[in-house]
């Protein structure tokens, strides 16, 4: 598949509680980081924007079932559990985004995080002239289907990466009914390696943001 326009990749929660040995571990979670790498080095390559989100929630949230949710505790601030996979190489100007980090909010879509300088995803992508997204990580049937979704109702053109996603299914079939939800939302699904990414007149730079850099006020 042939992408045209101004394009960004943004890879979901690919966090080590969400892989194999993690606190809420997507079976076959760790799959997604070969070609979620390929992606991100053709996607740098050619000077197009690289996002990574990665839930980053205080220790108490009501997120959690401890404190009335739905989910057992996980990707708490500044623990290794929050940490990307450690396969998981990202572009020196890859653009972290935090969510969940308000102890009210889920922060299931990536449009719900924020940069360590405080933008929120939807600012930074409009900032870039970005009119499609490129979607893998973790999980399709919760942040990346979230993600999608809300990408599809702001206007945006969106492909899911068929190879660099994985569910939980909770309910056996729900990653299925996810992608089927989003294709009929609009979202293409394609693999990485069908994708065909232009280069662009000049490689933009922008600040690293892997290390996890604290907010300020210390809010991780």
């Amino acid at each position: 598949m042939k992408i045209t326009g101004k394009t960004a990749l943004i890879i979901i929660d690919v966090q080590n509680d969400f892989c194999p040995g993690g606190a809420l571990p997507v079976p076959n979670g760790n799959l997604v980081v070969a070609p979620l790498n390929r992606a991100a080095e053709r996607f740098a390559s050619r000077g197009l924007p690289v996002f990574a989100s990665r839930d980053w929630h205080p220790m108490e949230t009501e997120h959690f079932q401890e404190y009335g949710g739905p989910w057992p505790v996980h990707c708490v601030q500044g623990t290794h559990g929050a940490a990307f996979h450690p396969d998981l190489r990202l572009p020196e100007n890859a653009i972290i985004l935090s969510k969940g980090i308000d102890r009210y909010a889920d922060g299931y879509s990536a449009f719900e995080g924020i940069s360590w300088t405080g933008l929120p995803f939807a600012e930074l992508l409009r900032s870039k002239g970005v009119r499609h997204l490129c979607v893998g990580g973790l999980a399709t049937d919760y942040c990346v289907r979230a993600t999608v979704l809300d990408a599809i109702k702001r206007g945006l053109e969106v492909t899911v990466l068929a190879d660099g996603v994985a569910g939980v299914d909770i309910i056996p079939g729900d990653s299925q009914r996810a992608l089927e939800e989003m294709q009929q939302a609009g979202a293409r699904i394609v693999r990485v390696d069908e994708l065909q990414v232009p280069r662009t007149a000049s490689t933009e730079k922008t600040q690293s943001s892997v290390i996890d850099i604290p907010y300020p006020g210390g809010k991780g």
